[in-house]
Protein backbone atom coordinates (compact mmCIF):
# COMPACT_ATOMS: atom_id res chain seq x y z
CA UNK A 1 0.00 0.00 0.00
CA UNK A 2 2.83 2.39 0.83
CA UNK A 3 4.39 1.64 -2.54
CA UNK A 4 1.09 2.26 -4.33
CA UNK A 5 0.58 5.57 -2.56
CA UNK A 6 4.16 6.65 -3.19
CA UNK A 7 4.21 5.73 -6.87
CA UNK A 8 0.79 7.31 -7.40
CA UNK A 9 1.78 10.61 -5.81
CA UNK A 10 5.14 10.73 -7.61
CA UNK A 11 3.76 9.66 -11.01
CA UNK A 12 5.86 6.49 -11.38
CA UNK A 13 3.01 4.84 -13.20
CA UNK A 14 4.53 1.57 -14.43
CA UNK A 15 5.36 0.59 -10.86
CA UNK A 16 1.99 1.92 -9.74
CA UNK A 17 0.32 -0.51 -12.17
CA UNK A 18 2.52 -3.44 -11.08
CA UNK A 19 1.81 -2.83 -7.42
CA UNK A 20 -1.87 -2.34 -8.25
CA UNK A 21 -2.03 -5.78 -9.89
CA UNK A 22 -0.30 -7.24 -6.82
CA UNK A 23 -2.90 -5.65 -4.55
CA UNK A 24 -5.63 -6.97 -6.87
CA UNK A 25 -4.27 -10.53 -6.47
CA UNK A 26 -4.02 -10.17 -2.68
CA UNK A 27 -7.47 -8.62 -2.47
CA UNK A 28 -9.05 -11.40 -4.56
CA UNK A 29 -7.35 -13.96 -2.34
CA UNK A 30 -8.59 -12.31 0.87
CA UNK A 31 -12.14 -12.15 -0.46
CA UNK A 32 -12.12 -15.84 -1.44
CA UNK A 33 -10.39 -16.82 1.80
CA UNK A 34 -13.04 -14.94 3.74
CA UNK A 35 -15.46 -17.68 2.67
CA UNK A 36 -13.18 -20.70 2.20
CA UNK A 37 -10.41 -20.15 4.75
CA UNK A 38 -9.90 -21.32 8.31
CA UNK A 39 -12.37 -20.69 11.13
CA UNK A 40 -10.97 -17.30 12.19
CA UNK A 41 -10.22 -16.12 8.65
CA UNK A 42 -13.84 -16.34 7.54
CA UNK A 43 -15.93 -13.20 7.46
CA UNK A 44 -18.66 -15.03 9.36
CA UNK A 45 -16.28 -15.30 12.33
CA UNK A 46 -16.09 -11.53 12.73
CA UNK A 47 -19.35 -10.25 11.31
CA UNK A 48 -20.76 -8.69 14.47
CA UNK A 49 -24.15 -7.13 15.06
CA UNK A 50 -24.66 -3.73 16.73
CA UNK A 51 -25.20 -5.42 20.11
CA UNK A 52 -21.75 -7.02 20.03
CA UNK A 53 -20.13 -3.72 19.07
CA UNK A 54 -21.86 -1.89 21.93
CA UNK A 55 -20.99 -4.65 24.42
CA UNK A 56 -17.35 -4.48 23.34
CA UNK A 57 -17.28 -0.68 23.72
CA UNK A 58 -18.75 -1.05 27.22
CA UNK A 59 -15.96 -3.44 28.22
CA UNK A 60 -18.00 -6.64 28.02
CA UNK A 61 -16.00 -8.43 25.34
CA UNK A 62 -16.95 -11.96 24.32
CA UNK A 63 -14.08 -14.51 24.66
CA UNK A 64 -13.98 -14.81 20.86
CA UNK A 65 -12.98 -11.16 20.64
CA UNK A 66 -9.64 -12.15 22.18
CA UNK A 67 -8.96 -14.62 19.38
CA UNK A 68 -10.10 -13.20 16.08
CA UNK A 69 -10.95 -9.63 15.17
CA UNK A 70 -12.58 -7.44 17.78
CA UNK A 71 -15.85 -5.79 16.71
CA UNK A 72 -14.01 -2.51 16.05
CA UNK A 73 -11.23 -4.36 14.23
CA UNK A 74 -13.83 -6.14 12.12
CA UNK A 75 -15.42 -2.84 11.11
CA UNK A 76 -11.97 -1.58 10.13
CA UNK A 77 -11.26 -4.70 8.07
CA UNK A 78 -14.55 -4.48 6.20
CA UNK A 79 -14.04 -0.74 5.58
CA UNK A 80 -10.50 -1.28 4.24
CA UNK A 81 -11.59 -4.17 2.00
CA UNK A 82 -14.54 -2.19 0.64
CA UNK A 83 -12.50 0.90 -0.18
CA UNK A 84 -9.72 -1.21 -1.72
CA UNK A 85 -12.23 -3.01 -3.96
CA UNK A 86 -13.53 0.38 -5.11
CA UNK A 87 -10.05 1.88 -5.51
CA UNK A 88 -8.63 -1.07 -7.45
CA UNK A 89 -11.73 -1.26 -9.66
CA UNK A 90 -11.61 2.45 -10.49
CA UNK A 91 -7.85 2.19 -11.09
CA UNK A 92 -8.44 -0.51 -13.68
CA UNK A 93 -10.78 1.88 -15.52
CA UNK A 94 -8.86 5.14 -14.96
CA UNK A 95 -7.10 7.16 -17.67
CA UNK A 96 -4.85 10.16 -17.03
CA UNK A 97 -5.08 11.08 -20.75
CA UNK A 98 -1.29 11.40 -20.92
CA UNK A 99 0.49 8.08 -20.71
CA UNK A 100 -1.34 5.77 -18.35
CA UNK A 101 -4.68 4.07 -18.73
CA UNK A 102 -6.11 1.05 -16.96
CA UNK A 103 -6.62 -2.26 -18.77
CA UNK A 104 -10.42 -2.01 -18.60
CA UNK A 105 -10.83 1.51 -20.03
CA UNK A 106 -11.62 0.24 -23.52
CA UNK A 107 -14.49 -1.87 -22.20
CA UNK A 108 -16.45 0.97 -20.56
CA UNK A 109 -17.87 4.31 -21.71
CA UNK A 110 -15.98 7.58 -21.59
CA UNK A 111 -18.29 8.79 -18.84
CA UNK A 112 -17.44 5.79 -16.66
CA UNK A 113 -13.73 6.33 -17.33
CA UNK A 114 -14.06 9.96 -16.30
CA UNK A 115 -15.92 9.10 -13.08
CA UNK A 116 -13.47 6.31 -12.24
CA UNK A 117 -10.46 8.55 -12.86
CA UNK A 118 -11.87 11.38 -10.77
CA UNK A 119 -12.65 9.10 -7.82
CA UNK A 120 -9.35 7.18 -8.04
CA UNK A 121 -7.17 10.30 -8.09
CA UNK A 122 -9.12 12.36 -5.55
CA UNK A 123 -11.53 11.06 -2.91
CA UNK A 124 -10.54 7.39 -3.18
CA UNK A 125 -6.85 8.06 -2.71
CA UNK A 126 -7.36 10.09 0.49
CA UNK A 127 -9.90 7.67 1.95
CA UNK A 128 -7.45 4.79 1.40
CA UNK A 129 -4.66 6.76 3.09
CA UNK A 130 -6.95 7.63 6.02
CA UNK A 131 -8.31 4.09 6.54
CA UNK A 132 -4.93 2.37 6.20
CA UNK A 133 -3.38 4.90 8.60
CA UNK A 134 -6.23 4.35 11.08
CA UNK A 135 -5.82 0.58 10.80
CA UNK A 136 -2.07 0.77 11.48
CA UNK A 137 -2.58 3.21 14.40
CA UNK A 138 -5.17 0.86 15.92
CA UNK A 139 -2.73 -2.07 15.72
CA UNK A 140 -0.02 0.08 17.34
CA UNK A 141 -2.46 1.08 20.10
CA UNK A 142 -3.30 -2.54 20.88
CA UNK A 143 0.36 -3.56 20.80
CA UNK A 144 1.89 -0.64 22.74
CA UNK A 145 -0.92 0.39 25.09
CA UNK A 146 -3.04 -2.72 25.64
CA UNK A 147 -0.05 -5.07 25.32
CA UNK A 148 -1.81 -7.46 22.95
CA UNK A 149 0.47 -9.50 20.71
CA UNK A 150 -1.06 -8.88 17.31
CA UNK A 151 1.74 -8.61 14.77
CA UNK A 152 3.05 -12.18 14.92
CA UNK A 153 -0.46 -13.74 14.65
CA UNK A 154 -1.16 -11.44 11.68
CA UNK A 155 1.96 -12.79 9.93
CA UNK A 156 1.88 -16.47 10.95
CA UNK A 157 -1.87 -16.96 11.39
CA UNK A 158 -1.29 -18.60 14.78
CA UNK A 159 -2.19 -17.08 18.15
CA UNK A 160 -1.54 -18.49 21.62
CA UNK A 161 -4.43 -17.98 24.03
CA UNK A 162 -4.08 -18.01 27.81
CA UNK A 163 -5.96 -20.86 29.47
CA UNK A 164 -8.24 -18.41 31.27
CA UNK A 165 -8.46 -15.85 28.48
CA UNK A 166 -9.91 -17.69 25.56
CA UNK A 167 -12.72 -19.70 27.04
CA UNK A 168 -13.87 -22.75 25.08
CA UNK A 169 -13.19 -21.67 21.51
CA UNK A 170 -12.96 -23.56 18.25
CA UNK A 171 -9.46 -23.90 16.77
CA UNK A 172 -8.86 -22.98 13.19
CA UNK A 173 -7.74 -25.66 10.77
CA UNK A 174 -4.05 -25.04 10.09
CA UNK A 175 -2.23 -27.91 8.46
CA UNK A 176 -0.24 -28.66 5.32
CA UNK A 177 -3.41 -29.35 3.33
CA UNK A 178 -5.08 -26.04 4.24
CA UNK A 179 -1.87 -24.12 3.50
CA UNK A 180 -1.60 -25.95 0.18
CA UNK A 181 -5.17 -24.95 -0.66
CA UNK A 182 -4.34 -21.36 0.26
CA UNK A 183 -1.35 -21.44 -2.08
CA UNK A 184 -3.48 -22.79 -4.93
CA UNK A 185 -6.18 -20.16 -4.31
CA UNK A 186 -3.57 -17.40 -4.29
CA UNK A 187 -2.00 -18.73 -7.51
CA UNK A 188 -5.43 -18.63 -9.19
CA UNK A 189 -6.03 -15.08 -7.93
CA UNK A 190 -2.60 -14.03 -9.18
CA UNK A 191 -3.46 -15.61 -12.52
CA UNK A 192 -6.67 -13.56 -12.74
CA UNK A 193 -4.71 -10.39 -11.90
CA UNK A 194 -2.11 -11.25 -14.55
CA UNK A 195 -4.83 -11.87 -17.14
CA UNK A 196 -6.43 -8.51 -16.37
CA UNK A 197 -3.02 -6.81 -16.67
CA UNK A 198 -2.60 -8.40 -20.11
CA UNK A 199 -5.69 -6.53 -21.34
CA UNK A 200 -3.82 -3.23 -21.11
CA UNK A 201 -2.82 -1.88 -24.50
Amino acid sequence: MLGLIGTGLSGVMEWHFRLGYTVLALLLFRLVWGFAGGRWSRFAAFFYGPGSVLAYLRGRAHPNHLIGHTPLGALSVFAVLAILVLQVTTGLMADDEISASGPLTRFVSGNVVSLATGWHKAQGKWIVIALVSLHVLAVLFYVLVKRHRLVRPMVTGDKLIAANGGGNVAPSRDDAASRGIALVVFALCAGVAFWISSLRV
